[in-house]
């Protein structure tokens, strides 16, 4: 848990702070296909007080939606567990805006199932490095899969 409490403080030094103000830039329709060839996108969730907050992560394509993994415990997490509305967009790995945003919804995925379609999707995205994220990395973490739809999806 120290760990990962600097690693996030590191994370917020390094990030651009154009990554802040990305829910002030344009909104397109919700397409997962714009983030074709991206490295990272920019999850933009909301606090309590509606204050924006974007956070750059990997991520996976399938089916429509983009798939993220993160630690349980983050603050994102929460965020989303609050409030599911989110904005997506492409960015650099410090996550300043490469493209407009797109309005989704999003979900902590609870099956066994869903988090494995999730982990396909990452897989598909970054190959040999996902997998070596998952032996040297993945297992000091209490995995949150996250899934952002354009529409909202019933479970």
């Amino acid at each position: 848990m120290r760990f990962r409490s600097l690693e996030n403080r590191v994370y917020r030094a390094l990030r651009d702070p154009r990554a802040a103000r990305a829910a002030d830039g344009p909104v397109v329709e919700w397409d997962a296909g714009r983030l074709a060839g991206e490295s990272y996108c920019l999850l933009t969730s909301y606090r309590a007080g509606g204050a924006a907050v974007g956070t750059p992560v990997w991520f996976g394509v399938a089916g429509g939606c983009v798939y993220a993994r993160s630690e349980a415990g983050d603050a994102k997490v929460r965020r989303i567990a609050r409030n599911p509305e989110v904005l997506v967009a492409p960015c650099n790995a410090r996550g300043r805006p490469t493209g407009p945003s797109m309005r989704g919804h999003a979900r902590i995925l609870e099956s066994p199932e869903e988090r494995e379609r999730a982990e396909r999707a990452l897989r598909g995205s970054y190959g040999l490095v996902r997998r070596l994220y998952g032996v040297l990395r993945a297992p000091f973490l209490d995995a949150a899969y996250l899934e952002v739809c354009g529409e909202k999806r019933i479970s």
